[in-house]
């Protein structure tokens, strides 16, 4: 073994249906994990339900059933869900599991007699869809400021973890350890949170209010806070206080995945809760972005939630987790669109991908089927080999660096690169002029690449993958990446091809369901039956005032591949580092003109993929008849002064 690693997912409440949210989180981890294995980890990957609180009892109770039952039917939905996607974690957890509970009631026990949880009167303000307590300072508008929903006032007596007193030293672990909450920007919002006296921690509800959960071992009339519960399961799975050598060999975790929704309680709670348990931090606690319908949070009282179920059977499985990973730069919060989904598939998948593939296999067996051994190179390998190479030292660097965007993007560009030496070398017209020593040459490095490229894409596509390099002649012998990065990898020569049905044949648009629009979205489109006169829409001063103008300085131009209309560019807007920008300016500028400039930009526009390419921004620009000329300002105006 070369490491260990062990990912985490939240366990998911079992108040609902899984929705593409949870799909992701655990298709994210799941790839991860599979990367880890391939490289030869010791890799562990843990994932599960949340099964008390308030908001399961009230599920419950809307059925008609015990809340136990209520968990039972609805965990169903998690596991057949993780089924499909073909998750493969190595553990489940269910927090109504008596080895979560005993190790909780353990714990609890332990603090309390540690004098770290004690009792007291509490007056606050509580939302049950957080089921959190506020202050009155807190709320905004007088409602939760998480979720914007109603909170009730409530007085009663509860237990207190004392978290304040770990609020120093949780600022000076996350300032000395700058790998502990990432990205980097969630960490100074979790130090922008800090900067107000923390307080303790109410970790009890009384039975007479709620009765679903966790009884309290020192107080019967109590029960443990949902949260509190919830978040010892990613130590209570792995061995602690049960079995010391399993819990050394996994923990700490390597990386625990979040949404960003649920950042407060993983870079606060769980850290001090770990502090005064005396148990070491996780290494990692990511938290991503939410997956959005247009621009819009997904949300089921909008009706605009994606069915991950009804997508996977559009595109199929591998197609669908592909999307996914592809489409969302980590972090940040992406949009899931119909046309979206069917540009990947059709464009990066079926004309890319699978054209390659089905190029080599047909053109192998019309040369007997066997993958040659090659002739002499030609030169035109030159730059297909040399992606190939970029992809995999690529996908290593971007899987450290949680940029698995852009690592799906430099083998989607290796891809490329295959078929653009496939049309270079034209291999059926060297079989037509009987060329065989130029036909072998492209015919194995078509083949022994395009085996290397479908072992970095397996982790995300495990089943087409696999077809991929069988129908290449690996048998059951499927390469690792721990092989690529060894060299190890056998040559492909002499295997025989197999043929096989397009990996990923065309969808026409007609054929995929539109994603859902929001409710609100329905009704406008109703109204637009009717003729409307026009009119411009005036915004209110407030509204305008939420655009963030900023100066840039353009530190870095080139075309997108595959793009005539896109400029790839890196501008500094007064920040720690350049950020990426893709603009529709390649026809008016080139990288060489654009260089240099100050230009005005929307410094804070939702980020966005645009062709595999990461942009947080956009640039302003005046069009006129054919013409279009950059916004600039006059004078020498420093990068990131505000535009007002």
């Amino acid at each position: 073994m070369s490491g260990k690693f062990y990912v985490t997912t939240p366990i998911y409440y079992v108040n609902d249906r899984p929705h593409i949210g949870h799909a992701y989180t655990t298709t994210l981890a799941d790839v991860l994990a599979s990367f880890h294995r391939s490289m030869g980890d010791d890799t562990y990957f843990l994932t599960g339900t949340d099964e008390h609180g308030q908001k399961v009892e009230n599920a419950a109770a809307k059925h008609g059933i015990s809340p136990q039952q209520h968990a039972d039917e609805t965990v169903v939905r998690f596991k057949e869900l993780w089924q499909q996607l073909g998750i493969t974690n190595d553990d489940f957890i269910r927090t109504t599991e008596d080895r979560h509970k005993d190790v909780v009631k353990e714990i609890l026990q332990d603090l309390y007699d540690r004098g770290e949880i004690y009792k007291k009167d509490y007056t606050g303000w509580y939302c049950v869809g957080d089921e959190r307590f506020f202050t009155e300072k807190d709320l905004v508008d007088g409602k939760c400021p998480e979720c914007g929903r109603e909170v009730t006032a409530l007085k009663e007596s509860n237990y207190f973890f004392r978290m304040s007193k770990y609020q120093e030293w949780l600022i000076d672990y996350i300032q000395t350890h700058p790998d502990f909450i990432q990205p980097a920007f969630r960490a100074n919002e979790t130090l922008g949170f800090l900067k107000q006296p923390l307080a303790d921690l109410c970790i009890s509800r009384p039975k007479s209010r709620l009765s679903w959960g966790i009884e309290l071992p020192f107080d019967s009339d109590y029960v443990c806070y949902v949260w509190f519960d919830a978040l010892i399961n990613y130590i209570s799975a792995v061995g602690y206080r049960r079995d010391d050598a399993a819990f050394a060999r996994r923990w700490p975790a390597s990386c625990q995945l979040i949404g960003k929704d649920i950042l407060t309680t993983h870079s606060v709670y769980w850290p001090t809760m770990l502090k005064a348990m005396n148990v070491e931090m996780p290494k990692t606690i990511f938290a991503h972005g939410w997956w959005l319908t247009g621009n819009t949070k997904m949300s089921k009282s909008l009706g605009n939630v994606v069915n991950p179920m009804e997508m996977i059977g559009i595109v199929g499985v591998d197609a669908f987790r592909y999307f996914l990973m592809a489409e969302m730069t980590l972090g940040n919060d992406a949009s899931f669109t119909r046309e979206a989904l069917m540009r990947r598939y059709n464009s990066d998948l079926a004309n890319d991908l699978g054209n390659l593939l089905s190029r080599v296999v047909k053109l192998t067996l019309r040369a007997g089927g066997i993958i040659p051994a090659p002739g002499e190179p030609t030169g035109n390998e030159e730059e297909f080999n040399a992606a190939v190479e970029s992809a995999v030292k690529g996908m290593r660097n971007c899987l450290e660096e949680m940029k698995l965007d852009q690592g799906i993007a430099a083998v989607l560009s290796a891809v490329r690169a295959g078929n653009r030496y496939v049309e270079q070398c034209a291999p059926w017209a060297l079989a037509k002029n009987n060329d065989i020593a130029h036909l072998n040459t492209v015919l194995y490095t078509v083949a022994a690449n395009l085996r290397k490229l479908a072992v970095l894409l397996a982790p995300v596509m495990p089943g087409k993958m696999a077809e991929l390099q069988k129908a290449l002649g690996s048998g059951d012998e499927l390469l690792t990446i721990g092989d690529l990065l060894s060299g190890n990898c056998p040559d492909p020569a002499g295997r025989t091809v197999q043929e096989v049905a397009p990996l990923f044949p065309r969808i026409q648009e007609e054929e995929a369901p539109a994603a859902p629009a929001p409710k609100a979205e329905k009704k406008e489109k109703a109204k637009a039956a009717a003729p409307a006169p026009e009119a411009v829409e005036l915004v209110t001063i407030d509204q305008f005032c939420k655009v963030k103008l900023k100066t840039a300085r353009v530190v870095a131009a080139e075309k997108l591949e595959g793009a005539d209309k896109l400029l790839k560019l890196k501008i500094d807007i007064g920040e720690a580092e350049p950020r990426p920008l893709v603009a529709g300016v390649a026809k008016y500028y080139t990288p060489e003109e654009i260089m240099g400039k100050t230009i005005v930009v929307v410094s804070n526009l939702q980020p966005a993929t645009i062709r595999g390419a990461e942009s947080r921004g956009m640039l302003l620009a005046a069009k006129f008849g054919k013409e279009l000329r950059l916004v600039t300002v006059d004078g020498d105006v420093p990068a990131g002064a505000d535009i007002g």
